[in-house]
């Protein structure tokens, strides 16, 4: 099996996108062909309008004017951290290194970490040493392979914005792989999911998240519950309701519904179907229910930030309806 087939992927300057998805589909592989550290068997690429990759071009990873940061940072630990961001400018004059060096050490806000070395730096700091050693050659594109995986989840997010804002603000045009489906959506201005070698998808966060055009992608952003229908005359009848669509299914067919828990809406007294609640968990600003519904095979799972009184066993729910994706059963991941 190909590592990529027929990926076909246009940047623009100044974009930031992220690609995104499980382990083994491309997205790394994709990376390094697009630095230079992997040849494609067949394909193009372009940077810049410049052919960098083809049937009659091969241009060398350090002549792409690329700037690669990786998960592991791989910092050289007998160098200090203006050293390690040296060494990305060694084809050019001592004097000019330093001082393309200092302005990025300055413009990241590093200068107090200048002289120190990788193991006297924390993940958040090993990370933004990592960054200005990248970005010091100037380059046209950042490519970034897990760059904040390794770091704790509230620095990961600060580091995040804070690295991200950055580029942005210098203009530089970042591609991003991350495995995260909440990273790739709130980091990126557009969002690749990829399966298999290919692209399923591509759009901004909103797009990916809100209208999946798969099973396997509205699985991928969301949880939710899979809930059996059948699909007869241009209505898909399930356990939970009625749901008017336009689907390339023939009457008869069996088809599944994704209903993402914050989809339903709870009442103690009105709603469309009534429930009994089986199971409950607390999480600080919500809590999580599973809902018994007559003729539903598995319980639905619930979020609400309404508290619900202590010993409720009996409540209704309403479905939004158009928050309800439903795909053909064959296609469900």
């Amino acid at each position: 099996m190909a590592a990529l087939s027929g990926v076909n992927l246009t940047i623009a300057r100044g974009e930031v996108v992220c690609l995104v998805g499980h382990s083994g589909c491309g997205k790394s592989t994709l990376l390094r062909v697009i630095a230079g550290i992997e040849t494609p068997d067949e394909g193009r690429v372009f940077l810049d309008g410049r052919e960098v990759s083809g049937p009659s071009a091969f241009v060398e990873p350090e002549a792409r004017n690329v700037g690669f940061v990786f998960q592991d940072y791989a910092l050289f630990p007998h160098l200090t951290a203006e050293e390690n961001i040296l060494f990305g400018l060694k084809r050019i004059a001592r004097a000019e290194a330093r001082e393309k060096a200092q302005a990025i050490i300055a413009r990241v806000g590093i200068g107090h970490l200048a002289g120190r070395y990788p193991h006297m730096l924390s993940g958040g700091e090993q990370q933004r040493v990592a960054l200005a050693r990248a970005l010091a050659p100037q380059p046209g594109i950042v490519l970034m392979d897990e760059p904040f995986s390794n770091l704790d989840q509230g620095l990961r997010d600060r580091v995040r914005n804070d690295t991200l804002s950055l580029l942005k603000a210098l203009g530089t045009t970042v591609i991003m792989v991350t495995h995260d489906p909440e990273e790739a959506l709130s980091a990126g201005d557009r969002v690749v999911l990829m399966r298999s070698g290919q692209i399923v998808q591509s759009g901004t966060g909103y797009d990916l998240h809100d209208r999946p055009v798969s099973a396997y992608a509205a699985e991928f952003f969301g949880a939710s519950n899979k809930v059996p229908g059948i699909y007869r005359d241009g209505v898909v009848e399930s356990a939970i309701g009625r749901f008017p669509r336009k689907l390339a299914v023939g009457d008869g067919g069996h088809v599944t519904l994704f209903v993402r828990p914050q989809a339903v809406s709870l009442s103690l007294k009105h709603g469309d179907l009534p429930a009994r609640v089986v199971r409950r968990r607390f999480h600080g600003e919500i809590e999580q229910l599973q809902l018994r519904i007559d003729d539903l095979p598995a319980p639905l799972e619930v979020r609400t930030m309404a508290r619900l009184p202590a010993g409720t066993e009996a409540v209704h729910i309403s479905v939004t309806t158009d928050q309800v994706l439903i795909f053909p059963t064959s296609s469900s991941p």
